[in-house]
């Protein structure tokens, strides 16, 4: 087992005896005044498994950094004993310098505060050669990943359009998830990829060891797999690491939650703050159930509700609880307020997506005037959440043609530039010469007169040696099996990555001035210089900021781990602006006002989530609702549309169920002049009215519609040519199944060829009353009510 250069000082501090701990607990805990009786509860609970049970906006940070600074001011803890773990680089240095502020001077020695990749990669550079590593090891970000499977895939010979790397890359991070190595992956599973992914993951975790690499799945299933096979390892780390507290503890996933019931496993001094509600990553691979099997796996745990919000108003809060609900999988917590005022959650319907986002930059623009009867807002102050990113596009035309500045949160980064990931490359190779995958980058870039043959000649050569392309490089040009100036220039670069490791490795010069030393010597630099593109002067200024970024590292490789670890794009422009964004990127964010469009079934909740994951998909997809509403502070409106083009194609949407989960009390339903939006949801219609109270609504709506000429969209003719027909607006209603009458004869019979507006032509297959089971030519398997579709043959007689 590979030791600590700080043992002596793990263990000391492990051996401290309690009543020397007491009398090291001298300071004041001022911090515990500011906190309500639940958080204060959740604080002092200092002994044995705790679980903060943190509904949105209920102050979890300020819990989990005031325990934090409990345990130090207290002397149960010094700080190298505290584990805090946490998703996001960002979140560890808000909670760093949180404790700070509340012990009113800079947190030192807190080496294990920070998320899990970051704390694994220090405890796998530790221990790298219990996995057959060397403890320089690069990590792999996914294009270099990309690359590695499609060379894998083609000595395989599969075709990688039919079965492509990406797919592969995928499947394989999601058994690491898991925490399955190759020889763990259950008969179940082992199908994947055409039968063959096992053994395509078996070659590339061979592969990666050769290249000494990991990707981020290893870097928690090395640390799990080294936890398991070494328990004298994992004894030193129960022993070292007093009390652990982990932040969003439903987002994890099952590597994740082995890593830490194994450390957990010796005091059982663990803290976990999550929220069920709010666990919407689902599709990454976090497992909700960690969360809702807490008192399962720690035994006598405390579980303490934290329900006072400190965010939204009453009537938002309301809104959330009502469609959270409905949700079966879950811990159960109610949110409340002291706030008494504030305005309902507000419901619009529009005709299709380009006039709700028209109505939305319009109430944007009037709520930035204050001309709406509020105070004037900050364009910073909104935002506009989406369910997919294809929704951003109406908004941003909008916003494009009336000049309304906005941001779209998860655009391109900086790191995935293409000049950044040249010159990354680079760096990586002065620090790891084995680093195959890097080489492949920059071997001819710029161009050094090496084409595919001279690069296939390297390859040959270092595989039959049985070395590193770098040292292949070497050992080709020693037998020089070049020519020409392939052999001049490849001979240069090998000397310069010889000399540039040296450097890293003696530290000879500060790694700022290596690494201008590194893209000039190599002719990167030079190269943008003479390049005549637009885009050229961009680039070059890109490559200074990049330098200029090292400043704030110790070394090059620490450097390297930051920037493989974190891709935050965080821009300096101060300009207000409005904040476009998907809703799962809005997590943890809030906002004072807040739109939520594109509430519309198949939409949101999204028809993938629910065909992939079935109910299961469906409650995820309710949590992300809840996430959205209470993003909102003051204010929060929801928006539908009858029709959205999607990729182009026009479609009838009908309003999401979610609506319908909405309390009455707490929704105002607006139909501005020449918008339809009332009738739909507990908020507009009572759920026990009958049809017949339905229709006549409806009809009015319809009236009402038929008598505007400002709307000339597709689905606005078409829905004014259905104004007096049977697929009126109660369809939405009819279509979920909610009236369905089982004694109705349908005029259709079994094997008939039908048309449907949305899903396409298809045949009966089953009858049961006025409800037919089709299959769909494209859309598969549907239950359609049959006032729905029409005979095939007189489809194109339908106005749609």
């Amino acid at each position: 087992m590979s030791s600590f250069s700080e043992d002596d000082a793990f263990e000391a501090a492990a051996n401290i005896p309690l009543s020397q701990r007491a009398m090291m607990a001298a300071r004041p805990t001022p911090y515990l005044e500011g906190l309500n009786p639940a958080q204060r509860e959740a604080v002092e609970t200092l002994d044995g498994p705790v679980l903060m049970l943190a509904g949105a906006g209920t102050g979890k940070t300020k819990a989990l950094t005031c325990r934090i600074a409990h345990l130090m001011t207290t002397g149960r803890a010094r700080p190298n004993e505290i584990l805090a773990v946490t998703f996001t680089n960002k979140a560890a240095r808000e909670m760093k310098l949180r404790v700070a502020s509340l012990l009113g001077e800079a947190v030192e020695g807190m080496p294990w505060l920070g998320t899990f990749h970051s704390i694994c990669v220090k405890l796998l550079r530790r221990h790298a050669e219990l996995v057959e590593l060397k403890t320089n090891f690069t990590i792999l970000d996914t294009d270099d990943q990309i690359r590695l499977l499609k060379q894998l895939l083609s000595v395989a010979n599969i075709d990688d359009k039919r079965w492509p790397a990406r797919m592969l890359a995928g499947i394989i991070d999601q058994w690491k998830n898991r925490a399955w190595t190759p020889a763990q992956v259950p008969t179940g599973d082992a199908s994947a990829f055409d039968g063959k992914g096992v053994d395509l993951y078996y070659q590339y975790q061979m592969r990666l060891r050769e290249l000494n690499a990991v990707d981020f799945g290893d870097l928690l299933l090395h640390m799990v797999t080294i936890f398991q096979t070494h328990p004298d390892v994992l004894a030193q780390y129960q022993r070292w690491f007093r009390y652990i507290l982990v932040d969003e503890y439903q987002d994890t996933n099952v590597a994740q939650y082995l890593w830490l019931r194994l450390l957990a496993g010796g005091h059982k001094n663990i803290c976990c703050v999550g929220d069920d509600d709010q666990s919407i990553y689902g599709w990454r691979g976090a497992e909700v159930g960690n969360i809702l099997r807490f008192e399962k796996d720690f035994p006598g745990a405390k579980i303490v509700r934290l329900e006072q919000n400190y965010r939204s108003t009453p009537h938002i809060l309301a809104a959330a609880s009502g469609v959270i609900s409905g949700n079966k999988g879950r811990l159960g917590k109610e949110l409340w307020t002291e706030v008494e005022h504030g305005e309902k959650v507000r419901l619009i319907g529009h005709w299709d997506g380009e006039e709700e986002a028209r109505w939305i930059g319009e109430e944007i623009e009037a709520s930035q005037r204050g001309t709406r009867g509020q105070s004037p807002k900050s364009l910073e102050d909104m935002a506009i959440l989406v369910r997919a990113s294809h929704q951003m596009r109406a908004f941003e035309d909008r916003f494009l043609t009336i000049g309304l500045p906005y941001r779209v949160i998860g655009g391109p980064r900086f790191y995935e530039r293409l000049e950044i990931r040249d010159a990354m490359a680079y760096f990586r190779l002065a620090v790891s010469l084995d680093d195959d995958l890097a080489f492949e980058r920059i071997v001819n870039t710029p161009k050094r007169g090496l084409g595919d043959k001279a690069v296939q000649t390297i390859q040959r050569t270092a595989r039959s040696n049985g070395v590193s392309l770098v040292e292949g490089a070497r050992l080709v040009c020693e037998a020089k099996l070049l020519g020409g100036k392939g052999l001049k220039e490849l001979s240069y670069l090998v000397d310069s990555l010889l000399r540039w490791n040296a450097q890293v490795r003696a530290e000879a010069d500060t790694h700022v001035e290596l690494a201008e030393m590194i893209l000039d010597e190599s002719g990167y630099t030079g190269m943008w210089q003479n390049d005549i593109t637009p885009e050229a002067p961009g680039r070059l200024e890109n490559l200074k900021e990049l330098v200029k970024a090292l400043e704030n590292f110790d070394n090059l490789q620490g450097f390297l781990e930051h920037v493989a670890l974190i891709m935050d794009n965080e821009s300096e422009d101060s300009e207000e602006k409005v904040s476009i964004m998907t809703l799962h990127a809005a997590k943890g964010l809030e906002f004072p006002v807040v739109f939520l469009p594109g509430w519309e079934d198949g939409l949101f909740p999204s028809q993938r989530s629910m065909d992939e994951s079935g109910l299961k998909g469906l409650e995820e997809e309710r949590r992300l609702a809840y996430v959205g509403i209470t993003r909102a502070e003051e204010i929060c409106t929801i928006s539908f549309a009858a029709n959205r083009r999607v990729y182009g194609q026009w479609q009838s949407q009908l309003p999401s169920r979610f609506i319908d989960e909405l309390p009455e009390a707490h929704v105002e339903v607006m139909t501005p002049p020449g918008l339809y939006g009332g009738g739909y949801g507990a908020a507009g219609m009572s759920a026990s009215a009958s049809p017949s109270i339905r229709t006549a609504q409806d009809s009015q709506i319809f009236e009402r519609a038929s008598k505007a000429d400002v709307y000339n969209s597709p689905g606005w003719r078409r829905m004014q040519s259905r104004a007096q027909g049977v697929r009126g607006m109660a369809q939405p209603v009819e279509a979920r199944g909610i009236i369905i009458n089982a004694t109705a004869v349908s005029s259709f019979t079994v094997g008939d060829r039908v048309f449907h507006q949305k899903f396409g032509y298809g045949e009966v297959m089953e009858i049961e009353g006025d409800k037919l089971d089709i299959e769909f030519d494209k859309a598969g398997a549907k239950k359609v009510v049959s006032k729905f579709v029409v005979s095939a043959d007189s489809a194109n007689d339908v106005p749609f």
